[in-house]
């Protein structure tokens, strides 16, 4: 890493590192734990973090597909600094209104790019995938601010999407010695 993303990996983990036991959306017991809403509600670093990713994105990207919760905020400020649209994926389809899983408009032949907070095995990133492509968006790419390694990548590219993440767990544990 550079100067830049060494400085910036350090303000994220500070913001953001916690140790404890926690359980994981995996299922899986850590004993520490990045709360990213402690770095996406810190303006300042929620918009260092996007310009970070920016270079991330891949040539061709039409929209943004922010997961829920985490990867709303990072979708909508990564849309505010490209320009590109920002569509908003749930969990599952709200159950009034329009009923649907992806808000923010059509994404039928659009190509996509997920936006994903952390990620660990990445299992809501590949639901997230088949609801977009069931909508008929191109889903092969997916960004994230830290990947834990705990196996996301290979999920991932096992479906066809590559993950492209800032900083990765072990680049994380270094600023802690």
């Amino acid at each position: 890493m550079h100067n830049g993303a060494v400085t910036l990996a350090a303000r994220v983990f500070a913001a953001s590192h916690l140790t404890g036991t926690f359980v994981l959306r995996s299922g899986r017991t850590a004993d520490h734990y990045f709360d990213k809403y402690r770095f996406e509600s810190d303006p300042a670093l929620l918009r260092e973090i996007v310009e970070a990713l920016v270079p991330l994105l891949p040539a061709g990207t039409e929209g943004l597909a922010g997961l829920e919760l985490g990867g709303v905020p990072l979708a909508t400020m990564l849309s505010s600094v490209t320009g590109l649209p920002a569509y908003f994926v749930r969990k599952e389809p709200k159950k009034y209104g329009t009923e649907q899983v992806c808000e923010g408009g059509e994404v039928a032949g659009r190509r996509l790019v997920i936006v994903e907070d952390v990620v660990t095995t990445a299992g809501q990133i590949v639901l997230s995938a088949q609801d977009l492509r069931s909508e008929g968006a191109v889903v092969e790419h997916a960004v994230c601010v830290i990947d834990r390694e705990g196996g996301g990548a290979d999920v991932t590219s096992s479906e066809g999407i590559d993950l492209h993440a800032l900083f990765t767990m072990r680049q994380l544990e270094a600023l802690a010695g």
